[in-house]
């Protein structure tokens, strides 16, 4: 692997007392680290033109070329997190400490560095109090005279595992505030204030027209004021876009107040991974709290096409949140819905409400441009509207016709742009599905497809949920067309997408049913139900309810087999036949005879040829437990009275 050396600044930071915090309540605290990268901190480098180079859990390495552009990034983020950790207990504030130096790094193939000039920022931020930052004095002469702050000197410290003591400058926490609201600055700025007070005192003249102009521009009057036309910003709004608005609390209970915010936060991070999603941030949409709104004026000056907004409130021991999706455009309700929990596990109703609006949001707004597409640019859409398209055939209730017309809109979506990763990866889904449902022409050339489609969308962006869990779907597919199982492989694709999508119910539900044929159907039912919180209203429910009442039929469970089939044959079209092939054998089983006839009744109506053959030559998998578990299930389709088929040989 090719190796370079290079000077670079390097900034390492973490949170204060993580272990603790995680111990308290672990969801809550990684929720909050993911707003606070998502809205906070990686915005922020970005702007100063770091590089992140690798996360260590709660901490980050950064690589900036300028030491003042670390600095300054070190400074504005302990300044947003005083203003953050506001109204939060001290016991469950996440605080940082930051260390800096510049030095020699070698950097590899991968963009990984390693070196001294890493490991002293690292022993730096070891040594550095909570809440402010540390300097190596190598760093601290290229800053002195470029940032308006007076740093402490702390003279030679000893740090661990590096040979020689370090000379140390500090800024506390307190400094930094201090810097913040204009209490201290260093004298050589003061002199430059005093230089120049004549043309801050015309500034100031400025800024007060202007603030006047800006009050009147709310008022509806701005052109007269300014003479200038009011931009409209939402003529121009990116597809999917959308600000999640301060969540209100409706009760008087304090702690619904901070679950308000987590909420708003947490939607906020989870909706910016959308696929070509547009999210205001959350510093920007906490402005709105607590006052009044007009969603259409905020759709112009945000320039987005939808809020979500709502409301928590405490009914007696119940916690109900309330939620909106409203268009900025016309003030009209998309969708709403209502979510409710026991106030005692508020850590976990807050992972759990914010999983299930992020999937129910993320389908709406989908839909609803989708539609806008149609409407505005029917003959000629580029390849972002011809996505949209497919996305919404594709959360249609599943069936041939919805498959065919979002494979064939997600097919000209890649003719014009080939590294469309959404794209590829619910066309290779479509496959897979046609695959195991059997309206394949071509089974194996299907899931050939399926699997190069998924790995090309894994390959053009490896954190991608969607596009691991088509490749988990895509190696399912094998045993439908004779290849050698792959079962490990998938499970560990399953888990990958949940790792890169928290909120991906359908990969919680295949992560779950996989566990069935390693022999561990126990195992499967957590997965399953994760997804049926995730997403009550999925088009996949039936699906999910029918792999619950099959590993209920492989642990011999056959009066709870019985009851999730049932559900799940109400959930599905007419023609599901695998719910009905699992009800039939629950009811032999449990001596249910009568029903049991009638669902072999049912199977032969959807396919007449259906057999016990075409059940039993399916070779699912070579692990010993799943293969007796599979024969009992034989066994029972036997019992209700399915056909025998041709080709059984005793």
């Amino acid at each position: 692997m090719a190796e370079t050396r290079k000077l670079a600044a390097i900034l390492a930071s973490d949170v204060v007392g993580y272990s603790r915090l995680a111990g308290a309540d672990e969801d809550r605290i990684l929720a909050r680290l993911r707003a606070l990268r998502s809205d906070l901190i990686d915005p922020t480098i970005a702007v100063h033109n770091g590089r992140v180079v690798k996360r260590t859990g709660d901490g980050s390495i950064v690589e900036f070329r300028s030491v003042v552009d670390a600095v300054r990034l070190a400074i504005e983020v302990q300044n947003a997190m005083v203003e953050r950790n506001a109204g939060v207990p001290e016991d469950r504030r996440i605080v940082f400490r930051i260390g800096i130096h510049i030095g020699d790094v070698v950097e590899e193939g991968d963009g990984d560095l390693m070196g001294d000039g890493v490991n002293i920022a690292a022993r730096l931020e070891s040594v550095c109090e909570p809440g402010g930052l540390c300097l190596s004095e190598d760093a601290w002469r290229q800053v002195r005279d470029r940032v308006a702050v007076s740093f402490e000197d702390r003279g030679e410290t000893a740090l661990k595992n590096i040979a020689r003591p370090v000379r140390a400058y500090g800024l506390s926490a307190a400094a930094i505030g201090a810097a913040r609201s204009g209490a201290s600055a260093p004298a050589s700025a003061k002199k430059r204030y005093r230089a120049l007070g004549w043309r801050f005192g015309v500034a100031a003249v400025l800024v007060a027209s202007l603030a006047g102009a800006a009050i009147a521009w709310r008022e509806g009057v701005a052109q007269r004021v300014l003479g200038v036309a009011v931009v409209d910003k939402l003529a121009t709004a990116p597809k999917l876009s959308i600000v999640v608005l301060p969540f209100a609390n409706l009760s008087d209970d304090p702690n619904q107040e901070y679950f308000a915010d987590g909420l708003t936060d947490d939607l906020t991070t989870d909706l910016s991974h959308l696929d070509g999603s547009f999210v205001i941030a959350r510093n920007t949409a906490f402005t709105y709290k607590g006052k009044p709104v007009d969603v259409k004026q905020i759709g112009r000056e945000l320039g987005v096409r939808y809020a979500l907004e709502g409301s928590v409130r405490r009914i007696g021991d119940n916690v109900t949140v309330n939620a909106q999706l409203i268009s900025t455009e016309t003030g009209a309700h998309v969708w709403a819905d209502r979510f409710e929990g026991d106030r005692s596990r508020l850590g976990q109703l807050q992972v759990e409400f914010v999983s299930r609006l992020a999937n129910s949001v993320g389908a709406e707004l989908v839909k609803a441009e989708a539609l806008r597409s149609l409407r505005e640019r029917a003959t000629n859409p580029d390849a972002a509207d011809f996505e949209l398209r497919g996305m919404a055939a594709y959360n249609a209730p599943p069936s041939d016709a919805a498959y065919k017309l979002a494979f064939e809109h997600f097919e000209r979506a890649l003719q014009l742009d080939p590294n469309l990763v959404q794209a590829l990866a619910h066309q290779s889904l479509i496959l897979s599905a046609k695959v195991m449902d059997f309206p394949s022409e071509n089974l194996p050339a299907d899931q050939a497809r399926a699997e190069s489609l998924s790995m090309r969308a894994i390959n053009l962006q490896p954190h991608y949920g969607l596009g691991h869990l088509a490749r988990a779907y895509s190696l399912f597919a094998r045993i439908f067309v004779g290849k050698s199982e792959q079962w490990e492989t998938a499970a560990a694709e399953a888990e990958a997408a949940i790792a890169d999508d928290r909120n991906l119910a359908d990969a919680y539900a295949q992560a779950g049913f996989i566990k069935l044929f390693l022999g561990r159907a126990a195992e499967g039912f957590s997965g399953l139900e994760t997804a049926l919180r995730l997403s009550p209203r999925d088009p996949a429910r039936g699906n999910w309810e029918g792999s619950i009442c099959h590993l209920h039929n492989h642990l011999a469970q056959w009066e709870q087999a019985i009851e999730w089939c049932r559900k799940s044959i109400v959930a599905q079209p007419a023609d599901a036949i695998w719910a009905y092939l699992d009800i039939a054998l629950a009811y032999a089983w449990a001596g249910r005879n009568a029903e049991a006839k009638q669902a072999v009744a049912e199977i032969l109506k959807i396919n007449p040829a259906y057999t016990v053959q075409t059940w039993e030559v399916l070779k699912f998998t070579a692990n010993p437990t799943f293969n007796r578990e599979y024969a009992r299930l034989t066994e029972g389709l036997r019992k209700a009275g399915l056909p025998e088929g041709k080709e059984r040989m005793d």
